[in-house]
């Protein structure tokens, strides 16, 4: 009987599943919204999880007997505690195979780094760190954010750009033309009524709004240059953790830039792998281009004992006709 492998993405606005088969072709694939149960809760999850499963099997044609390794990553998948409730979710979907269960950083990771182990930096909305080494032993931040001083997702990056027009609008910074963008968003007819409607709630920006601080930016302000130059440093901050942890000081490590905020500037980037130089010169920086599903697919080859690097190129080759987004 042929074998299968399976890989799960499950986010919190989109949820995939992907299958390929034992020459790394892509064959089936099933999608539907958020699964995290930071969002839908636990039986949430588990719909999302069974939708996706099943639409991906009836996509290739094959039962879940076929499966011969699976791998799941899991956005909201984040403490210690959360192992028992995903592994219950997960029991439900009656797979005999082995499987991989981590945070969806680490798939991100897996399917951007060439030989599956690194370090995996998410910017997106949020921000996260995860590592793996080559024995598949894991380093990682908490993903708590601000709490535990973990930046920059494009909610720190909008938050520092409000603290930039409070501190010019006190006269304790610089001019920046970010008041302006703000107050063009908002409406507000002057600083101090765009920081009143912030501060009351008449007026609400969010990271959706971190394209914004990237134009000013591109036009040249330096207030808006400095806030990308900070959240490269605090981005390459969370990844030199990652390596401490991982003892990658000394290695040809890559770094996976996970996340849509990437696009915003390469300086945020330049910046971000500057800073993890300092610790780790021989540290180089990989763009994730592709869906972070096919890490999932790749972590369930690894559960079998299939040499997955060898596959990797075929999966992302095939995948493109399944994943469009």
């Amino acid at each position: 009987m042929s074998q299968y492998y399976l890989g799960i993405d499950v986010g919190a606005t989109k949820s995939h599943a992907l299958i390929a088969d034992e020459q790394g072709h892509a064959v089936g694939f099933g999608k539907c919204g958020s699964g995290s149960h930071e969002v839908v809760g636990y039986d949430g999850l588990r719909a999302a999880l069974h939708t996706i499963t099943d639409a991906a099997l009836a996509s290739a044609g094959i039962t879940r007997a076929e499966i011969a390794g699976a791998g799941f990553g899991i956005a909201g998948y984040d403490w210690p505690s959360d192992a028992a409730p995903h592994r219950e979710v997960i029991a439900s979907l009656e797979l005999s195979a082995p499987y991989a269960l981590t945070n969806d950083t680490i798939i991100g990771l897996v399917a951007g780094a060439t030989e599956g182990w690194g370090v995996g930096v998410v910017s997106g909305t949020g921000s996260n760190c995860w590592g793996r080494d080559r024995q598949g032993h894991e380093g990682r931040m908490t993903g708590g954010g601000e709490m535990f001083a973990e930046y920059a997702g494009g909610g720190d990056l909008v938050g520092k750009a409000v603290q930039a027009v409070a501190l010019a609008w006190g006269r304790r910074g610089p001019e920046t033309r970010l008041t302006a963008a703000f107050q063009a968003l908002t409406g507000a007819p002057d600083a101090l009524a765009l920081l009143e409607g912030l501060y009351r709630g008449h007026y609400t920006l969010s990271s959706a709004n971190a394209p914004l601080v990237f134009q000013v930016a591109a036009e040249g302000d330096a207030v808006a240059q400095d806030i990308i130059r900070w959240a490269g440093r605090e981005l390459g901050s969370l990844a030199i953790g990652v390596i401490r942890q991982l003892n990658f000081e000394a290695l040809d490590v890559e770094i996976v830039q996970i996340g849509s905020l990437y696009n915003g500037s390469p300086v945020m980037g330049e910046t971000m792998l500057a800073t993890i130089r300092e610790v780790a010169p021989r540290a180089r920086a990989v763009r994730l281009t592709v869906p972070p599903v096919v890490g999932g697919v790749l972590l369930g080859m690894e559960q079998a004992g299939v040499d997955y690097p060898a596959l990797r190129k075929t999966l992302i080759e095939t995948t493109a006709a399944f994943v469009k987004s």
